[in-house]
């Protein structure tokens, strides 16, 4: 097991569950303090729970990602406790409801953006300023294959997604000459507890969607987390701004070549 994040600081919101919880495991197998955020306590303490129970290191934290007083508050406590911060994941996000746009609740959409974005945003903004006075880090903010399409009815996750890709590349033009490589993860359709749910709602939706990726299944929450740590460790030193896909070759497009089941020799032509 690499130990390349020995002595580092992370920060991951959304680490009650899923993707989060899984970076946040790995980050403190290789290493790291993880300081891990969000609204779920009792997600966040089994998360904790996890990572000591393997012999690494984490605190938590009860906040509200879109919430500024909030954010920079724990930011603050990193600062005062830690002294530094190295990576940070900002991966907490809400998918929404589904709905045609003309459709779609005015204040629904409002907290669509609200967490996604604004959450992302108020991050960076207070990351930012730490990892300066430390000499640099890596920061991965977690988009989606939502940033590339136009998944029908849901429109302000779309524009949530979109949104986090423009901040992302604003970042890395601005933060790199401070030594602070900034990168957007784009998951595609992945095993978490709350697609789990959603797909046990509705398992026919469930299936198509599996059955379009040309992997044939769903990615495993690990999976997803390892590009996270990948973009915030040395090896990934030289890429910036970028957003890398994760989707099993979900958004690959085009269609799967079916060969004919004409006799060899057969050209198919009509004479």
């Amino acid at each position: 097991m690499s130990n390349d994040f020995k002595e580092k600081v992370v920060l991951v919101t959304g680490a009650a569950s899923g993707i989060g919880r899984e970076a946040a495991r790995a980050f403190a197998s290789r290493g790291a303090l993880v300081y891990g955020a969000d609204l779920d306590e009792k997600g966040l303490a089994e998360t904790q729970t996890l990572i000591v129970k393997a012999g690494g290191k984490a605190r938590i934290a009860r906040i509200d990602v879109s919430a500024e007083e909030q954010f920079s508050a724990f930011v603050k406590r990193i600062e005062t406790e830690a002294g530094r911060l190295d990576a940070a994941f900002n991966n907490a996000g809400i998918t929404g409801g589904a709905h045609r746009l003309e459709d779609y609740p005015t204040d629904d959409f409002d907290k669509v953006l609200r967490v996604n974005l604004r959450g992302v945003f108020l991050g960076m903004k207070y990351e930012l300023p730490l990892m300066k006075r430390g000499g640099g880090g890596a920061i991965v903010n977690t988009a989606s294959v939502a940033a590339l399409t136009g998944p029908g009815g849901m429109s302000a996750y779309a524009a949530s997604k979109h949104g986090i890709q423009g901040l992302t590349r604003v970042a890395a033009m601005e933060n790199a000459a401070h030594g602070i490589r900034v990168n957007a993860l784009a998951p595609g359709w992945t095993e978490t507890p709350m697609v789990i749910a959603n797909s046990a709602q509705n398992p026919a939706f469930a299936e198509k969607a599996r059955a379009a990726i040309p992997s044939r299944r769903g990615g495993q929450p690990a999976e997803i987390a390892a590009a996270a740590v990948w973009l915030c460790s040395p090896e990934s030193s030289y890429v910036m701004g970028q957003m890398l896909v994760v989707d099993g070759g979900m958004t690959i497009g085009g269609f799967e070549f079916q060969p004919n089941t004409q006799t060899p020799g057969s050209t198919g032509e009509t004479p």
